[in-house]
């Protein structure tokens, strides 16, 4: 089944503890046995979230269980571990078929906690019906990946509307800020050198050129590389001995190109307009940063209590 939100987890995860009202429930073990009871994959519990960082299934049980206790009906006992509350448990007599954001809000004590949330955000709309499954992390992840996507989407354009010779010059700096190239003086005397048989430029793959990458580029606005112009790049390779290439274009790629590349025995990496933009965005290539956000945890080690 598909991983479930985190107001789906919120009842199981009450049930959860009220199996051993006594016992303070680590959220790990949390996660570890709604994972059976929602009979999650092992690529679903795998699933991360957009930045990489966090599995998508841990990520929804810590916000259920979050929500569950400023509503009262769970009680952290120390860090990272929880216990059934006795409002809770009186939850459960009622044999709810599901807890949500809806029903959590008639304890006064969350209605506090989504005000102060509200107030922090400026008012804008918090988890405001029983429909919303994403958690604020997971919010805040798509959004990013909105602006993100809206940014590579100028930045081709503004590729596609540039010079060849501006083209390269963006390769070339691309390429340095990946580390490849050693110094950016030695990448432009190397790139634009050659143009023997689709062979656009070369490269140091390292900083002590202990081999190269050989480059083709096509600024190409609608056209799509297909197959005969990378067939072309490798036997380009083959004559110069070489067996690292690096295709780059504004456009795309057919299926057929992809599927060359894959068998032969040239390691050719293929990289269309959208890949272009985000490692552009990664690496900061004709990108400024705008406005930062920072994301802050609680540092476990600043309130241990060994010396």
């Amino acid at each position: 089944m598909a991983i479930p939100d985190y107001q789906s987890i919120m009842l199981p995860l009450l049930q959860l503890a009220a199996t051993n009202p006594d016992k303070d429930f680590a959220l790990r073990e949390a996660v570890s046995l709604l994972a059976g009871i929602f009979k999650l994959t092992d690529e679903e519990l795998q699933k991360l979230l957009p930045s990489g960082k966090q599995a998508t299934f841990v990520n929804r049980v810590g916000w259920a269980s979050t929500y569950l206790k400023k509503a009262g009906l769970l009680e952290s006992t120390k860090r990272g571990y929880f216990k059934l509350a006795e409002r809770g448990a009186n939850v459960l007599t009622q044999n709810p078929t599901a807890i949500n954001v809806r029903h959590l809000k008639q304890f006064p004590e969350f209605i506090e906690f989504q005000a102060a949330r509200a107030a922090q955000e400026d008012g804008a709309r918090v988890d405001s019906d029983a429909t919303d499954s994403l958690t604020p992390e997971e919010s805040l992840e798509i959004e990013y990946q909105k602006i993100r996507e809206n940014l590579a989407s100028q930045l081709l354009d503004r590729i596609k509307q540039s010079t060849p010779n501006f083209f390269e010059r963006l390769v070339v700096e691309l390429l340095v800020k990946m580390g490849y190239g050693g110094s950016r003086s030695d990448a432009g005397r190397a790139v634009g050198r050659s143009s023997d048989g689709g062979i656009d430029g070369i490269i140091k793959e390292d900083k002590l050129g202990l081999d190269v990458i050989y480059i083709q580029a096509k600024r190409w606005d609608e056209n799509t590389v297909g197959r005969p112009d990378v067939q072309q790049f490798a036997g380009a390779l083959q004559g110069q001995r070489a067996s690292k290439g690096i295709f780059l274009t504004t456009s795309k790629f057919t299926s057929e190109a992809q599927e060359y590349v894959s068998r032969i025995g040239s390691k050719i990496v293929l990289i269309n307009g959208e890949q272009l933009a985000q490692l552009m965005i990664d690496h900061n290539v004709g990108v400024s940063v705008s406005t930062t956000y920072e994301i802050k945890r609680i540092d476990s080690d600043y309130f241990s209590e060994e010396i």
